[in-house]
């Protein structure tokens, strides 16, 4: 039968998918649009299924705000390339997704996924783009933070984006200072006291396993220089037999710096449990400076080095403080 291009334009301006494409479809359906609509869906499905295992690491990171400043919301779009990550159909879904989601008040990612744009659910809307683009397409992330002021951020390129609550309104300048920190510094999390008591301990064996090995090693290099010898010549088995070759080093030079790597490590090693309470000491100072560098709150203010964010925080009002935080970036 044939096929009006009336019918065919219709058909694009629904789903966005190009011409010949969708001409093809109504061919298949035989003129029916509904049909068509599922022919074209069904082919995003397939390719979306190719491109099941492919890394979508690439597209954009959207964050803005509800108009009184009391709810952020944050999302990525993700895609193959960045190629398609700046085609303009693919970044007016992104801003079409989350205004939708603001002016709905949507909380979660599935319920996003479930709405309907111009008669359409999001999720059908995402596979017409991945039959249009022939990239794996998905919203990777979705998140919503409530306070009594939110402050959203959005790098040049939108490849990086974050939004923070905190538990005082008005607090404009100071918010978005610290969602610069946010996007700049990358914590982990908001304090100590946010991170699961698992990750804690895992990074204190790490911590623990680490000086125990600085000790043996620093044990080993003091034993080594007692003997005259540079314990950088004998690092190495490669350094002892490329220096000894040089002259910097005697055969028996080289052959006593073996011993004593032997001998020196086992009782290094042997009095590891006595060393327990300073290990243990380093270790969590190790373990302080970790939450230091990685939490938010205690982390140095990228503006001034000299105070915490927390401080900054409190100087500008001494009951202010981050309720949490979202922050995402492209590859990360």
């Amino acid at each position: 039968m044939e096929i009006k291009a009336a019918q065919v334009n219709e058909l694009r301006k629904l789903t966005g998918i190009g011409m010949m494409d969708c001409k093809k479809a109504l061919v298949e359906a035989e003129g029916d649009f509904d049909k068509a609509v599922d022919i074209l869906r069904k082919k995003g499905q397939k390719v979306a299924a190719k491109r099941a295992d492919r890394t979508a690491d690439q597209g954009r990171v959207v964050a803005k705000v509800n108009a009184e400043h009391t709810k952020g919301y944050i999302l990525v779009l993700s895609c193959e390339t960045d190629f398609v990550g700046k085609n303009a159909e693919f970044v007016a879904m992104s801003e079409k997704l989350i205004d939708t989601a603001i002016a709905q008040g949507l909380t979660t990612r599935d319920e996003l996924l479930a709405l309907s744009i111009d008669g359409r659910p999001v999720s059908d809307l995402i596979l017409d783009l991945t039959a249009k683009t022939g990239e794996k397409i998905e919203l990777a992330a979705y998140n919503v933070i409530d306070a009594p002021h939110v402050t959203a951020y959005n790098h040049m390129g939108n490849r990086l984006a974050c939004i923070a609550g905190f538990n005082i309104a008005g607090v404009e300048e100071t918010a978005h200072e610290v969602a610069l920190q946010i996007a700049s510094m990358n914590p982990m999390a908001l304090s100590a006291d946010s991170i699961a008591e698992d990750v804690k301990a895992r990074e204190l064996a790490v911590n623990i396993e680490k000086t125990k090995t600085e000790e043996v090693e620093k044990f080993i290099e003091n034993a080594i220089r007692k003997a005259g010898i540079n314990p950088a010549h004998v690092d190495s088995e490669e350094h002892i037999d490329s220096n000894t070759a040089k002259g910097w080093l005697t055969p028996e030079q080289a052959q006593l710096a073996r011993d004593i790597k032997v001998s020196a490590r086992a009782e290094a090693e042997a009095n590891l449990e006595k060393q327990a309470k300073k290990i243990e000491m380093i270790s969590q100072g190790r373990l302080q400076k970790f939450f230091k560098e990685n939490t938010l709150l205690a982390q140095e203010y990228y503006g001034d080095s000299k105070m915490t964010v927390e401080a900054f925080m409190k100087s500008a009002n001494k009951d202010l403080t981050c309720t949490g935080y979202f922050r995402f970036q492209l590859g990360a």
